[in-house]
This record gives structure tokens, C-alpha cells and sequence, in this order.
């Protein structure tokens, strides 16, 4: 498995797994801006055996890191492939000097809070009616990284 930079020759890619993870998919055009015109983003995708199997995508703002999705192909879930995407992402960002990092979560998606808690996330807040499809509120989860990571 390798990480690298995402491009936008991946973006019709990205949209399958786009799809295929998430209730309200970002649009192409949304991945288009990131890459283009946001000075602050920073995405990756994980390949595996020459295929695009995920992605993360975060913003760099200082010293933090706001996560904004993260996905891998359902197809290749349950051996570890989005803790090894994050990790690497992580140790990436460390050495870029990053200190903490954010993200919201669904509050019903219980598999991804164990994996963000196994890297040393936190719960430190809810926002309500977060998601925009049905209203589910959002776990708020940082990281410090210098002293909680895992």
C-alpha cells in the first residue's frame, strides 16, 4: 500500500468511493476547489495493488488539523487499510508540524469512533443536527498529537 498526494485524475475514482460511503457525497466540484484554490488542503489517497482504495483529505490551518473525510472502498474495510491511511497521513502532518488535529463523526458511526479512539481521539463536544441528509448530530473528536497519540 502507498499514500501519495491526490490528483485530479483520481477524482473520478474518488467519487465511486464517494458514493458508495456516504449519504450526502461531496460533488466533483468540491474535491476540484480543495486541490485547486484551498492554500490550507491537503489530500492523500491510498492505493493498493495499483488502485485508489481511499482517501483523506484535511486542512492545515497553524499548528491543527481539521479532517474533512476520510473513506475507503467498502470492498476493502475490515483489515485495517483506514487506520494505516490515517497513520500515515498523521506521521506526515507531525513532520509538517502539526501539534492537534479535529474531526467530526457521525454519532451512529461506531466503527469509525473505535478507529479514531485506537489513534488516541477524543469526544469533546456534539454538534447537533450536524449532517445536512438527516439531521444526526456530530461527535466533535481531537487529538493531541504530542500527547495522545497511539
Amino acid at each position: 500500500m502507498i499514500i501519495r498526494p491526490m490528483q485530479e485524475k483520481d477524482l473520478p475514482r474518488i467519487m465511486e468511493i464517494e458514493h458508495a460511503c456516504f449519504p450526502a457525497p461531496w460533488a466533483p466540484q468540491s474535491f476540484v476547489g480543495e486541490l485547486r484554490d484551498n492554500e490550507y488542503a491537503r489530500y492523500f489517497c491510498l492505493e493498493y495493488e495499483g488502485k485508489v482504495i481511499g482517501y483523506m483529505g484535511l486542512w492545515f490551518i497553524l499548528e491543527e488539523g481539521h479532517i474533512t473525510n476520510v473513506a475507503i472502498a467498502p470492498e476493502y474495510r475490515g483489515k485495517r487499510r483506514g487506520e494505516f491511511l490515517m497513520r500515515s497521513v498523521i506521521d506526515f502532518m507531525v513532520r509538517e508540524g502539526m501539534e492537534r488535529m479535529t474531526l467530526e463523526v457521525r454519532a451512529t458511526n461506531t466503527s469509525a469512533q473505535r478507529l479514531y479512539e485506537r489513534l488516541g481521539f477524543a469526544t469533546a463536544g456534539v454538534r447537533k443536527g450536524y449532517y445536512s441528509d438527516n439531521r444526526e448530530d456530530a461527535l466533535i473528536m481531537w487529538l493531541d498529537i504530542a500527547n495522545d497519540y497511539r
